[in-house]
């Protein structure tokens, strides 16, 4: 039975599976969710429950009271800001209305300044579950962007075939991508090995002084102070396992990444819970009083940035796949020939990529299939960063 490659974690989804590649990417562990084809309803578990077709909420009528003020007064303290717009949901019957109003709300400061009020006219906001959104997912909410949902494969991928939900605007990028599906799977398919798994986390301390900072990073690259750290990391889970801590010093402030497996998670809330009650008993260590926490991200884990560091150590989990495609299907596929394509992805993907001084950019445009199915399963789109860091390596 064909499959549906999902993802239901708070993680970025790993594009192993999409990018073929001989040095994997860096990129976050997914929880997958593998369902009949008829149930691509909606990619995500958040996704179905927040597009809620039995609740038609444009039907709510706008409140008339509460709170002791109607909705002019409402409207007129808002715009005067003595109501601010985030606080709506506290002067209405319910997030439904909080949303009405608030975009009304919006018109009237357009008008006010003279803008139209076309775009947000225009932005849908109706048969949509905010009672999961409000407090949890976004604030001062006006609508949703809707985004087109397409499909490509199937992909057979360590002998499973999954299909691909990519959400986008750029016409073509399905159909390209389905193209190379197809030329996969007449190779036999992709396969594909973890090498590397651990997400971080990087904290900044600092010290009176550099010696102070010094002896810091020794103790930190101990056998004691790996033992003390990863006791204290792992007190905090059931799930994250801290796998190793280096530090790096500079002046007088120590950046310490703690790298850790969280499961099926990306695990950012479990790793910071867990480095945050490692440098707590560190701190409290008589060695270490006069340590002081200046971030519990000092940006050396990195998150959501171009990094030589997750270049070269990974972030989440690194993977490398493979796939040799016969000469005949990249005839009759690709419409090309096996050795005008490695000499392209030789002058382009790698030297190219060099003299433009990318970090982790070796390969023709993973973010573009990395980020689409981001959008499609409810994930982070930011954290196309780090996860379409990949190589891409031809051969004939």
């Amino acid at each position: 039975m064909s499959k549906t490659l999902l993802s239901n974690s708070e993680a970025a989804v790993s594009p192993e599976v999409l990018v073929k590649s001989r040095q994997g990417s860096n990129a976050h562990r997914p929880a997958r969710l593998d369902v009949d084809l008829h149930a691509m309803t909606a990619p995500s578990l958040l996704i179905r429950k927040l597009y809620n077709t039995g609740h038609t909420n444009h039907d709510v009528p706008v409140m008339k009271q509460y709170n002791g003020l109607n909705e002019a007064d409402v409207l007129s303290k808002c715009v005067a800001e003595e109501i601010p717009l985030h606080a709506l949901e506290h002067y209405t019957q319910g997030p439904d209305q909080a949303v009405a109003l608030r975009r009304r709300v919006l018109a009237k400061f357009l008008a006010i300044t003279g803008l139209s009020g076309k775009s947000l006219a225009k932005l849908p906001h109706q048969n949509y579950n905010w009672d999961l959104v409000v407090g949890s997912y976004c604030e001062n909410v006006i609508g949703y962007m809707p985004v087109p949902v397409g499909v490509a494969g199937p992909v057979l991928i360590d002998s499973k075939n999954f299909f691909i939900p990519m959400a986008t605007t750029e016409g073509a990028l399905i159909a390209s991508t389905n193209r190379g599906c197809k030329a996969i799977n007449n190779a036999g398919g992709v396969t594909t090995n973890l090498t590397d798994d651990g997400i971080t986390r990087g904290p900044c301390v600092q010290f009176p002084g550099t010696e102070r900072a010094a002896f810091a990073k020794n103790w930190i690259s101990s056998h004691e102070g790996q033992v003390i750290l990863r006791d204290a990391f792992e007190s905090t889970s059931n799930i994250a396992k801290l796998r190793r801590v280096n530090a790096s010093i500079a002046g007088r402030s120590l950046y310490i990444r703690f790298k850790a497996t969280t499961g099926d998670a990306m695990g950012m809330n479990m790793i910071s819970k867990g480095v945050e009650n490692a440098l707590r008993v560190m701190s409290q260590d008589p060695k270490f009083e006069d340590m002081r926490v200046v971030s519990l991200s000092g940006n050396y884990c990195t998150d959501k940035k171009a990094s030589a560091l997750n270049w070269i150590e990974g972030r989440g989990k690194s993977v490398v796949a493979e796939a040799v495609i016969p000469h005949q299907a990249v005839q009759s596929v690709l419409k090309c020939t096996a050795e005008a394509m490695v000499r392209i992805n030789n002058s382009k993907n790698l030297v190219g990529s060099a003299m433009a001084g990318v970090i982790g950019g070796y390969n023709a445009h993973a973010a573009n299939i990395v980020a689409a199915i981001f959008i499609a399963t409810g994930q982070d789109p930011a954290q196309v960063v780090e996860s379409a860091n990949c190589i891409t390596l031809m051969e004939w």
